[in-house]
Formats: C-alpha cells, structure tokens, sequence
C-alpha cells in the first residue's frame, strides 16, 4: 500500500504549473505497482549538507530537476534581500560537464535575475576554484556551483557560496535552508527572468586566475631547469581540461600529455565506472599514457576541478597512486621547508585540515612551529578558519583526505588546478636533488612516524537505507566499545554531543568544536577510526588512521605491509 503522504506530495506537484513531461513522469510513479520509485523521489525535499544540494537527477523533491533548482534558489534569493538589504546583489555562477548542468545553471540565474538579482554568469564551463575566486574578484554577495563532484553521472548537485569565496557556514547555511523551506511550492517560485541582469565572465578572467596561480610557485627556477618533465593529465571528461595545463605552463612545465580519450567534457564519463580520482580505475589511460611517454608524473582532477590525484613512477618504476593523505603531507612538508629557506615563516602563519585527515598534517605543522587548526569534515570548514584569521594570520595551506588541497587564500574551497602545479613543482624540486616522492614520504615518516590511512564507504538505498545508517550511529553511542578488533579503545570523540569519553577511568570531558554527526575512536596502538554519515544521502564512511616508526628507508614497504594488515583487519571489523 503507497504511503498516503507521498502520494499526496506527487499530487500537489501535479497540480502545479509543471511541464507536461514532468508531469507524466510522476503519474507514471503513482501508477507503478511497485511503489519504491515513488517513495524515494518524494519521502523528502532535498537538503543542505556539507556541499549543498545533491542527489539523482529525475522528477520529485528529492531529485535534482529545474524545480528544486529554482525552489531552492527562490529559498537562497530571498535570504540574500534579507541580508544585504539596500544593496546591489551580484551572484556569480558556472557549472561543470554533467548532464544537464547548463539547464540547471542557467535555470539558477534565470530565478535570481526574476528577483532583481544580478548574475555574474560564466560564457564556458570552468572548475569549482574559479567560481569561489570570482566571487571575490567581482566582490559577489554569493555564487552557486553546479556540480556532483565525483559522484556517479545520475547525479547533479548545487553548491551555494558565500561572499568570501566559501561555501556556505553556519548560520547563513541553516538561514538559507529555512528560506528555502517556506517555498512551498514550485508556484512560489519567480520564473520570470531578467536577462537585462545576466552579464557574462569571458575567457580573459582565467589570465586574472592563471596570475594568482603562478604568484603559489616558491622555485621557479627549479622548474625552468625542469621544463621538460613529462607529466600526463587528465580531467576525467570534465571542466578542468584547459586550465591545469595553463597552470601547469604558467609554472613552467612544457611537456604535456594529455589523455585525448578523456579531454573532451562529458557528463556520462563514458570511460570510466566513477569520474573519481581517488578510484585507481579512473586513471587506468592516464597510467597507459604515461608508460608510453614515460612520465615522471600522472595529474588527473575530478568533473568539476576541485580534487585532484597524482601518480608516480616507485623505485621499481611501477605507477603508484598517492592518496590524498600522501600529497598532502607532501605538500605541507615542502611548503614549510621553502618557507623556512626563504625566512618566510614569521610566526603567524598557519595550516588547516578536517578531524578525517592524518594526523601527520599536524604534527609537521608542529614541528614547523606553525600553528595547525583541527576542523569539521567539509572544506567549507577549512574556508571559515581562513576567514577568521583574514588580516591576522596568513594561511600557507590546507586540505584534506579526499584529495582536496588548497594553497594560498585567493581562492576559498579546493583547488584541484593550483594544486596540480605545486605538485608538479615539488617533483621537480625532489627530482634535481635525486630524489622521487616516495622517497619524501619515507624522510617525512622516519622524521614525524608511518601514518597509513584507508576508507570504507557503505551505502544503503533510500529511506529505509537511512534509518539502518541513523540506528548504527545510534549504536555506537548507546553500547559504547571497549575494544576494537582486540585492541582496547583509549577514548572515544562524540563530536554530536560535544564530549570525550576516556575509556580508562570513565570520565568525560568537553569537546571545543561545532556539533556534528561524528563518531572518533582512539585505540591504545594510535589506530584512529571516525564514522560519519553522509549529510546528503544514505551513506556511512569509516576513517581509518594507522602508524608505526619507521626506522629507515629500506623498512618502508615492510612497514606499510604492517600497516595494511592492521587496517584491513579494521575494515573487516566495521565492513
């Protein structure tokens, strides 16, 4: 029997002035025998999470279509009269490669300039960064991104920016989705567009970006001396095919490969099961190309340019993909070296990272006497801190573990393309010493420990698969464990409840940090574990941090065989 809520949903947006097409989807929804489509296209609207709106794309208020687009946008339209009253209101906007995203984009400006809005509109595509970077060149109140990231091609997603160039905080994020909630609906939404409003950003901002980029270099000569360094690229079918090898140019480098199969933009990634960087599979013509070239270094970025993801050829010559606790450990290693040859540190700057990242982020910070700050998953988080220490403090750099880096403050979220560049510098920095970047690691883990990180993300279906996921959290918290996988827990972190529980002698302690869905647990051998849900859909991921000493370089790869064992036998335990 269909739930009669939902079916009453469907027949509201029915009865509203939807296209004829739309609406014979949703009859076909109330007509299927089997009522699981219908369910999980109107259980619910579409919420904000760490990144905005995301989900399928398809008919429904739980769906990515021009109707949760524009009620959402009427929701964010609203709240920014309400918060710049009496002043002229800029948005910038730009989207990605994926099916539909000129629709979506254009339906976004075409409701905010209905509202006496006026919409900084990108003519092409162009990746995140340049979208958060033009809202503070074009002093915009807002932006909106459109992007699913890396995630599967039937979906989409919109990501709501503020005036300094970072996605939405509290409380603007939760004032927003308040707005957005009073739209009851798709008839409340203001459909009829200004074009007189509509001006759009043309090719010659990327010079204004491609500036600020090459400004990142701390060895420019190096990487003249480097120039011909092969390095393959790929932007997995998406918006970044032009501007990493102009990044990469701007910083010198001249010999570039790119993977032809994957440069033109298309949102049903035809050559891949996942437009991931982080899946190895993704990178599978990248890694061909570069045997035929032999590169000294793989770059490829997610659809919408944000993260990226480098290989490198190991001290057997075989491609190896460094995870983004890697690189960013690398990263911040050579930066706070540069920095200190260059008597650039001054005692007042900093770096940042997100609790699900290594560790050893902050530990190098540390021993740089660099202050370090701790914050919630989402690089929005990572922006906040920025903000806050504008004009104080100058931020070196930042990132965290799913291939999000960030360098320098003229952009406020990930940076895929600048960080394909300074990746490519610190290559060419090792190499004219002799060195390759597995040797870097093994300097930095004989200095500061062997960190080891992995993953494991379950995803559960619909409704049903988020009450499974809300319970397990709602487990972990009521039978709290005293051991995991025979290692005894030393503490636990409940960052929803703001507490520390020392497992030892029972105490609690508080917790400093904004409230949210997180559970961390601390093993007495320095294993960590964190469990978080998705904000945006049914999914639960476990964090997993492991390291051991390690004594010298010949002990490297028998010490990451430990760690591997000691982290697969954890995934087993939470798997």
């Amino acid at each position: 029997m269909k739930d009669a809520a939902i079916v009453n949903k469907a027949q509201s947006w029915l009865s509203s002035n939807l296209d004829e097409r739309s609406k014979e989807e949703i009859r076909a929804l109330l007509d299927a025998e089997d009522p699981t489509e219908l369910i999980d296209a109107f259980y619910r609207d579409l919420e904000f999470g760490t990144g905005g709106l995301r989900g399928v794309m398809g008919i429904g208020s739980n769906r990515m279509n021009v109707y949760t687009i524009g009620m959402a946008t009427q929701g964010l339209a609203n709240y920014l009269k309400m918060s710049f009253p009496e002043e002229e209101i800029k948005v910038a906007i730009t989207h990605d490669s994926r099916i539909n995203n000129t629709l979506f984009a254009e339906t976004t400006a075409n409701v905010l300039t209905a509202n006496g809005i006026r919409v900084c509109y990108f003519r092409d595509m162009r990746p995140t960064p340049m979208l958060s970077f033009a809202i503070r060149h074009y002093q915009c109140k807002s932006g909106v991104m459109v992007t699913a990231s890396h995630n599967p091609k039937e979906y989409n997603g919109y990501k709501v920016y503020w005036d300094d160039g970072g996605q939405v905080v509290s409380p603007h994020d939760k004032n927003i989705i308040t707005e957005v909630l009073k739209i009851k609906s798709i008839d409340d939404v203001n459909w009829e567009k200004n074009d007189e409003l509509k001006e759009f950003i043309e090719e010659d901002f990327d010079l204004i970006y491609l500036n600020e980029v090459k400004k990142l270099s701390l060895s420019p000569q190096n990487n003249l001396v480097a120039k011909d360094m092969t390095v393959v690229f790929s932007p997995i079918h998406g918006a970044s095919g032009k501007m990493v090898p102009a990044a990469l140019k701007v910083f010198g480098f001249e010999n570039i490969h790119l993977v032809k199969e994957q440069i033109e933009p298309d949102g049903t990634f035809p050559t891949v099961k996942y437009p991931n960087p982080e899946e190895a599979e993704a990178l599978d013509l990248s890694i061909k190309l570069a045997r035929e070239v032999k590169a000294e270094l793989v770059l490829a970025c997610d659809p919408d340019g944000d993260r990226y993801a480098a290989v490198i050829p190991n001290e057997k010559g075989e491609y190896e993909l460094l995870n983004g606790n890697q690189t960013g450990a690398v990263i911040i290693y050579y930066l706070l070296n540069l920095y200190r040859e260059q008597d650039r540190l001054t005692g007042k700057q900093f770096t940042v990272s997100t609790i699900v990242t290594t560790d050893l982020l902050g530990v190098i910070s540390k021993d740089f006497d660099v202050e370090y700050y701790d914050v919630l998953t989402g690089f929005k988080n990572i922006a906040a801190v920025i903000l806050e220490n504008e004009g104080k403090k100058e931020f070196i750099a930042g990132g965290e573990e799913s291939y999000g880096f960030l360098v320098g403050d003229f952009v406020r979220d990930k940076d895929g393309v600048s960080a394909c560049a300074i990746v490519a510098e610190i290559v060419a920095y090792y190499r004219q010493r002799g060195m390759n970047l597995i040797d870097v690691l093994a300097e930095i883990y004989m200095k500061y420990g062997f960190y080891k990180e992995s993953l494991i993300s379950i995803t559960k279906k619909g409704k049903d698969g988020a009450e499974q996921i809300q319970e397990l959290m709602r487990g972990f918290r009521t039978n709290k464990p005293t051991s995991i996988n025979g290692i005894p827990v030393e503490k636990i972190v409940d960052v929803q409840e703001s507490k520390v529980y020392s497992m030892k002698d029972g105490k609690t302690h508080p917790l400093d940090l904004e409230k949210s869905n997180v559970i961390q647990f601390y093993l007495e051998d320095g294993s960590k574990i964190s469990a978080r849900p998705s904000g945006t859909e049914p999914k639960i991921k476990y964090y997993i941090s492991v390291n051991e000493p390690l004594p010298n370089r010949e002990a490297y790869r028998a010490t990451e065989a430990s760690l591997d064992k000691k982290i697969e036998s954890l995934k087993q335990f939470f798997g």
